[in-house]
């Protein structure tokens, strides 16, 4: 590992879970602590679910740039993905871009937690010049933006996709929708705008005191939206068909199975919308 890399690492909180290691972990990866997995068997043991939601929802960002990367769009601005590493080598998500796109496609994550963004920075960008990663905030939407990298890695006179995937941050409403205008904005026309975003709407009544009280004790300012809040956050956006649903209804394949028998269980909707 690189001198940045252990410089990076030092100091990090691993005694309180964080939502990208959360899933990460669920999901079957290695990037995550022992808080973390705690986490994880918690939620289990209230809602037997959320490994099986991980990677439904891990599956759905395959397709989702597999798709995007099939119509021609060879840019891509990942926000909090987490860069999961449940995946095999060579099936992450910049690797679904390069394998679906006839170009060579660029992919910069833009990503909150420190080891998501060392341990990338350690692991792919000393092997290829077509992806970055940076540390970012979307609840700092702005700074984002004006980062040095994000600004002259991707090439904002073309199309890009930007993939909202750390919507879980953002419990302000007046906020949220700032920020999908900003994006919407900076974008140029013909570029794409995926959006993920966590919702209580499939949980059994009889499950909800539980998921809500392990919540307020791990992640108490996770935001939650009904479909229809979803929906307000895309409006006057035109969504690509299916438009927006459960993440394992978004345009399945062959290779994706996870909560395809009950999609309420994945507990996320999914949507990719065309910028104008």
């Amino acid at each position: 590992m690189h001198q940045r890399a252990v410089r990076n690492l030092a100091g990090l909180e691993t005694t309180q879970a964080r939502i990208t290691r959360i899933f990460d972990a669920a999901a079957g990866g290695k990037n995550h602590f022992l808080a973390d997995k705690d986490t994880v068997r918690h939620f289990d043991q209230a809602a037997p679910a959320l490994t099986t939601a991980a990677r439904a929802v891990l599956e759905f960002f395959s397709r989702m740039i597999g798709h995007l990367s099939a119509e021609g769009v060879d840019q891509y601005l990942i926000v909090g993905s987490g860069i999961p590493s449940g995946p095999s080598a060579g099936h992450g998500l910049h690797d679904v871009a390069r394998q679906a796109c006839a170009a060579a496609p660029r992919v910069l994550y833009v990503e909150n937690n420190p080891m998501v963004v060392t341990m990338a920075q350690a692991t792919i960008e000393p092997f290829t010049d077509l992806v970055r990663v940076v540390e970012g905030d979307i609840r700092e939407i702005d700074e984002v933006l004006r980062d040095h990298v994000v600004r002259t890695f991707i090439d904002w006179d073309r199309p890009v996709a930007v993939l909202l995937l750390s919507t879980y941050s953002l419990n302000d409403d007046e906020y949220a929708h700032y920020v999908i205008k900003r994006l919407r904005h900076t974008a140029p026309g013909g570029s794409f705008l995926g959006l993920l975003h966590t919702t209580f709407d499939g949980v059994p009544p009889e499950l909800l005191p539980a998921i809500r009280d392990l919540l307020a004790m791990t992640l108490p300012h996770l935001a939650i939206r009904t479909k229809d809040e979803v929906a307000a956050l895309l409006e006057g956006l035109d969504l690509v068909a299916p438009g927006l649903v459960w993440v394992p209804e978004w345009r399945p394949d062959d290779n994706g199975h996870a909560c395809r028998e009950e999609p309420s269980s994945s507990g996320n909707y999914g949507a990719v919308a065309r910028i104008p």
